[in-house]
């Protein structure tokens, strides 16, 4: 099965050769500027379909406003802006992402949730946001963004950062399947035409052990089965605390 894999991933790895070439000189930056689009319409079917666990994870934030201010959620790639209809009225929010052309949709994301209060959008990749000052924010949110990030680790070292002592970090992120599953065995094979479609992300992460070793103080992780198709149904859900 191994081999079957590794030769069908060389397949689509030749068939992606344009695709790589494009990226090589640099024009793949155009699709950057078309992927808000395609991320604001798959966000809607990820939201329909994903919305009890969502409300379920997210019902804990206030839990984290210990001292009796106004709570700071800080998200990390926040895309179209689909998780702020799940935050307790009156925090406010920092939003970040690497790609500048998300603002529009947050603007329009921000005016239909008038029950937060938005406070800046910072362009920063996940591993730097300097722009951050350390200990300022309460919570630090992450969903479908560990896929795409070039180092995790650091990524999780930038959010224990910027969290207050006690402070939390929430998680919803697809990952690889289990080994010997067709799962696993086509997140592999299309993983390569996958990761332009996807501006980066990566069906084949375990990302469930970088959290582990983060160094976090606890951290409540579980497995599901999202109902998702099944190239990103396994899912990991959960938070950690600084």
């Amino acid at each position: 099965m191994a081999l079957i894999m590794a030769f069908c991933t060389l397949i689509f790895n030749v068939l992606c050769l344009p695709l790589h070439l494009i990226k090589a000189l640099g024009m793949y930056e155009i699709y950057k500027r078309v992927f808000p689009i395609c991320l604001y319409r798959c966000s809607i079917m990820y939201n329909n379909k994903m919305h009890d666990k969502k409300k379920e994870l997210f019902r804990s934030l206030r839990e984290f406003n210990r001292h009796g201010k106004q709570l700071t959620i800080l998200e990390i790639g926040c895309g179209t802006g689909t998780n702020f209809q799940f935050y307790p009225p009156g925090c406010k929010v920092i939003c970040t992402d690497p790609n500048p052309h998300f603002k529009k949709y947050l603007k329009s994301s921000m005016e239909g949730n008038d029950h937060i209060t938005f406070d800046r959008f910072v362009v920063a990749s996940g591993e730097d946001m300097g722009a951050i000052e350390s200990e300022s924010v309460d919570v630090v949110v992450c969903t479908l963004v560990l896929c795409s990030v070039n180092n995790i680790p650091k990524t999780l070292q930038e959010t224990r950062r910027m969290l207050r002592p006690g402070g939390g970090f929430f998680f919803m992120e697809h990952v690889v399947g289990e080994p010997s599953t067709w799962t696993y065995f086509f997140q592999h094979v299309l993983q390569p035409p996958w990761y332009y479609y996807g501006d980066g992300c990566e069906m084949v992460r375990d990302t469930w052990k970088p959290l582990e070793a983060a160094g976090f103080s606890d951290l409540k992780l579980k497995h599901v089965e999202a109902p998702l198709m099944f190239l990103v149904k396994p899912h990991i859900i959960g938070y950690a605390v600084k």
